[in-house]
């Protein structure tokens, strides 16, 4: 790849995107996954695709030191900041750090655009102890409806609108001649799906449609960069929880008790693991005939989430 190759290695060799704030990591010519670890909450990924002088940003990050390191880690392998940045839904761990490519045009799906000034800073609220920094929310001045092609240089990356599935306003990055996948929080590694603002059937539906697409490699919204399989794990957990959810219907157990009562089997070692939760309530909430992604009280299903964990969640970021 030279030239970039050779900046890639001076970055990592000086330690640009090392360590707890996350590493880039190529997976294809040009093309790199930012990947913040462990990837529980807060903890995104971001994308970056580099072509002929010029680069995409795909998401940014939760907290202001944050994204001013991914920026750092962008700026040592590209060879000018972004001009454009895709939001892939509206949730501030993957939308806050905006401000911090001021170059760039935001672009995302309409309902990320109106969902995230509604949400404004509510994200912060839930975990006060964490440093957020100064952030100013820049939502997408750019908004499409159903897909949108991006040209990158000489990369050509389709932005297809999903769902519901993780939210209302679901969108996914595809690279088709790399056969990469930005594929946002409708797909994580290690981490446990989070749909109750969204839909499980959607998921479904959404995985299913990711799949016709046939990946070859997937950077997820949370956890490491993987392959089709992380595909499949998805679909199975999302087909656990409806039909947890289809059994406690039918024995008359709220969503806490039915999470107090299930046994997670291979889930039990993901992240987050209390999302089973809310996700039994959008699980029951379909089952009972409500709309996908219709609206829920997401200040109670986070006290719910705090009841079964036992305390407020770990936030890492």
């Amino acid at each position: 790849m030279g030239q970039i190759d050779d900046v890639l290695e001076e970055a990592r060799m000086t330690g640009v995107g090392q360590g707890t704030e996350g590493r880039l990591e190529e997976v294809a010519d040009g093309v790199f996954g930012y990947i913040q670890p462990d990837g529980g909450w807060c903890l995104n990924n971001a994308g970056l695709i580099v072509s002929d002088g010029q680069s995409a940003l795909v998401d940014t990050a939760a907290t202001e030191t944050r994204a001013r390191a991914l920026r750092e880690a962008v700026l040592g392998v590209s060879p000018a900041a972004p001009r454009t940045l895709v939001n892939t839904h509206f949730h501030g761990d993957h939308a806050f750090g905006n401000f911090v490519f001021p170059e760039a045009l935001v672009i995302g799906h309409e309902r990320t655009r109106t969902e995230m000034l509604s949400a404004g800073l509510h994200l912060t609220g839930l975990w006060p102890d964490v440093c957020w920094g100064d952030i100013d929310l820049v939502p997408p001045a750019l908004t499409f409806t159903d897909q949108l092609t991006l040209h990158v240089g000489d990369v050509r990356a389709e932005l297809l609108h999903l769902g519901p599935a993780h939210t209302s306003n679901d969108t996914v990055v595809w690279l088709p001649e790399q056969r990469v996948l930005f594929a946002g929080d409708l797909v994580m590694n290690g981490a446990t799906p989070f749909v109750p603002m969204g839909s499980v059937s959607g998921s479904l539906a959404a995985l299913a449609a990711l799949r016709e697409l046939d990946p070859r490699t997937i950077v997820p919204g949370h956890g490491a960069v993987s392959g089709p399989g992380l595909l499949d794990d998805a679909e199975q957990y999302l087909r656990y929880v409806r039909e947890l959810a289809r059994e406690g219907m039918e024995a008359g157990l709220s969503p806490i008790d039915i999470a107090r009562e299930a046994d997670l089997g291979p889930y039990g070692g993901w992240l987050d693991s209390e999302r089973l939760v809310p996700n039994l309530h959008r699980a029951i909430a379909e089952e009972r005939g409500a709309a996908p992604g219709s609206p829920v009280d997401m200040t109670a299903l986070f006290g719910e989430m705090i009841e079964f964990h036992g305390g407020v969640p770990d936030c890492h970021v």
